[in-house]
């Protein structure tokens, strides 16, 4: 079973930003990093399996505000190299939550030299800039409302109200650090802020495209395959349901039970199997028992 476990856990990794090395999690010793382990987004970040769903989500939702969209479509290797672009963004998370604090800050500063080139027009005419204040909160927003819908859902449907709003509190500190304002940081917040995004965001032709990509995104290998289908069915229903009927993907509620008994065995699976991610590393790192 041992040798199953660890080829499962190292195939599913390098679905991930492990894949790309470049982060030591265990060294030094007893460095918290930005949040430490006493934190909530420490406990929410550190299931995989909510964390992966959950960011293929915030993804598509993130891809309907034209102007996140022409960011990604003018200046992002996005089309061509969609697994490329998934461990990045599994990186920076995994980074800014679990790694040491120079590391996580190096990460931010790069992000942050990175957004100052990107800028150019969306396919209507609006000029935009990836280092936009209200454009980084869009996508915060996007991904943190994403990742805490997954991990309620898929790890502890019970978690507290208080709990859902000093994650949301912690996680803003990140947006601010990449140059977001006005960040939501309550449960309540959050849902009043998507409301009122609602009428700014679009669905077309390029919309269409890169969600096509995303929905078809090879996996490294066979083994993954399975696993990227159903990560990819739970993170559509994850969706708000005004964006899953914006993007035209609206599952049936049999499709949906079907997804979610899926996912909830394949979680169980994969927190069987993964020993050693990041958040196991920064805990040793933190001299506590994994």
């Amino acid at each position: 079973m041992e040798i199953i476990r660890k080829r499962i856990e190292r195939q599913v990794f390098a679905l991930t930003g492990l894949a790309l090395g470049e982060i030591d999690y265990e060294h030094p010793a007893g460095d918290p990093g930005l949040f430490g382990p006493e934190s909530i987004c420490w406990r929410v970040h550190g299931d995989f399996p909510s964390m992966l769903c959950g960011g293929i989500s915030a993804l598509m939702l993130q891809m309907l505000h034209p102007a996140a969209l022409a960011g990604v479509w003018d200046h992002s290797r996005f089309r061509d190299d969609m697994l490329g672009r998934l461990r990045r963004t599994s990186q920076f998370i995994a980074a800014t939550t679990f790694a040491t604090t120079p590391d996580a800050q190096r990460l931010i500063a790069r992000v942050r030299n990175i957004h100052s080139a990107v800028s150019g027009t969306t396919a209507d005419g609006q000029s935009y800039a990836a280092s936009d204040p209200q454009l980084l909160t869009w996508v915060h927003v996007a991904e943190v409302s994403s990742f805490f819908k997954a991990y309620q859902r898929y790890c502890d449907p019970a978690i507290s109200a208080s709990d859902r709003d000093r994650y949301y509190d912690e996680v803003a500190r990140i947006a601010e650090a990449l140059g977001a304002t006005d960040i939501p940081r309550t449960g309540p917040d959050i849902d009043a802020y998507l409301q009122r995004m609602r009428p700014r965001l679009r669905y077309d032709e390029r919309t269409a495209q890169v969600l096509s990509l995303l929905l078809k995104a090879p996996s490294p290998n066979r083994m993954t395959q399975p696993v990227g289908r159903l990560m990819t069915a739970a993170a559509i229903d994850l969706l708000p349901d005004w964006a899953g009927r914006m993007a035209n993907l609206t599952p049936g509620p049999a499709r949906r039970r079907l997804t979610r008994a899926g996912m909830d065995q394949m979680a169980s699976t994969l927190r069987w199997a993964i020993r050693n991610g990041a958040s196991h590393r920064a805990r040793r790192r933190m001299g506590i028992a994994v």
